[in-house]
């Protein structure tokens, strides 16, 4: 079929299911990871045709050595992917590298990853979004807080998860954050928004080369992941398999607005909790930025849970074919994921979570050292009729002493 090069298969862990799918549509995968060989799973080997560790991925001149060392052995690279946040730029920077025109380039790439370049193409499309701006000044702030008001939220234009955001409450505030950031020559690399009070979901799916979306769902989310980090919460979130029309038709909007090709996408929306003088009425759904990877963790199996398909092999499909047999009439659940925090006293024992939920758990676990500030300590899965059901057992699982 041709030489597919995966930055990364063993992290998270789960990604050699991507891997896998590949191969079983005659892709030849070839990975690059800065794990030994010995470390990666069974199942990532299995999955790949070979594997070259290198040890300093930080060092680009390494990366690029391991591709051109598969280029010299199995032909020319048909494409280069990491579906990670943190290698996007330099998946891309490989590609312009290896002439590798299945996926985006450096110049392309960088809507993945500039907010603020996101915001201009959901203006072009007509989709309204959060005011901003990207200061020069501590004046451009204060003219800024002027029309929007208070509080609004900084976060890094070029960044990942929730490192270095803040929400901003006053003008101490402002003076100090922006204060601390002009002394690091920081300023500039910062995007402030207008404070959105809305309930955070996200439209989750694969696209094709032409940007049409092939698959898709919707994730909603407890907590805000800012405030989830800073507060040490519990994480919770689930996925409905029966996204509003309304809610679709948007999100396929901003992914054809992005001109996003063969990717899967995590694209964040908010829901207005109430009435907004500029963003419009209670219910309102506004995107916020657009992840242009996979949701993080393990949430492509609570997808799969919840819809119960594989969005491993669809992505596989649309590599290879750009459109995927992949039935998705099959029945749907409310697939719920809830974790919790080794310093936390909870009322039940997972002993009493997996006796309750019997027939319901559909995997649990400890998340990855990396992501658990974001995710939590250890993690339950589970698949539901109805939403009640679901909610439910957030509720026990993460109920305390």
């Amino acid at each position: 079929m041709g030489n597919f090069v995966f930055i990364s298969p063993h992290f998270p862990s789960s990604y050699w299911k991507f891997c896998l799918a590949l191969k079983n549509k005659g892709w030849n995968v070839l990975g690059i990871g800065d794990a030994p060989y010995n470390e990666i799973p069974d199942e990532c080997k299995f999955a790949l045709t070979e594997y070259y560790c290198c040890h300093d991925m930080e060092n680009y001149e390494n990366e690029k050595k391991a591709v051109e060392h598969f280029q010299n052995k199995y032909g020319k690279i048909d494409f280069i992917e990491s579906n990670n946040e943190f290698w996007l730029e330099r998946d891309a920077r490989l590609r312009d590298d290896f002439n590798v025109v299945s996926g985006a380039g450096v110049e392309e790439a960088k809507r993945f990853k500039f907010k603020s370049l996101q915001k201009k193409f959901f203006e072009e499309a007509g989709i309204k979004c959060a005011r901003y701006c990207v200061p020069n000044s501590i004046e451009d702030l204060e003219k800024f807080v002027k029309k929007v008001g208070y509080p609004i939220f900084a976060k890094p234009d070029n960044g990942v998860g929730s490192q270095g955001v803040k929400k901003i409450k006053n003008i101490e505030d402002l003076h100090d954050f922006a204060t601390d950031l002009l002394n690091k020559n920081a300023l500039s690399t910062y995007i402030f928004e207008e404070y959105v009070d809305g309930d955070i979901t996200s439209f989750d799916g694969i696209c094709n080369d032409e940007s049409d979306v092939v698959f898709c769902t919707k994730d909603v989310f407890f907590e805000d992941t800012a405030q989830l980090v800073a507060e040490e919460l519990d994480d919770g979130y689930y996925c409905d398999p029966y996204p509003e029309k309304e809610y679709v038709e948007l999100g396929k909007k901003v992914v054809k607005a992005l001109g996003l090709r063969k990717r899967f996408f995590h694209i964040e929306m908010f829901i207005l909790r109430s009435d907004h003088k500029y963003l419009g009425k209670k219910g309102t759904i506004i995107p916020l930025e657009a992840n242009c990877r996979p949701a993080g963790g393990y949430t492509p199996d609570l997808i799969n849970y919840s819809n119960s398909v594989s969005c491993y092999d669809i992505y596989a499909d649309v590599i290879t074919t750009n459109t995927t047999t992949v039935n998705m009439n099959w029945p749907k659940y409310y697939a719920i994921t809830s974790s919790r925090r080794r310093n936390r006293e909870y009322a039940h024992t997972m002993d009493d979570i997996l006796k309750t939920f019997y027939g319901h758990i559909c995997m649990f676990g400890e998340y990855p050292e990396a992501i658990r500030d974001d995710m939590g300590d250890f993690y339950v899965f589970a698949k539901f009729n109805t939403l009640e059901e679901a909610l439910e057992f957030d509720r026990y699982v993460r109920e305390k002493k």
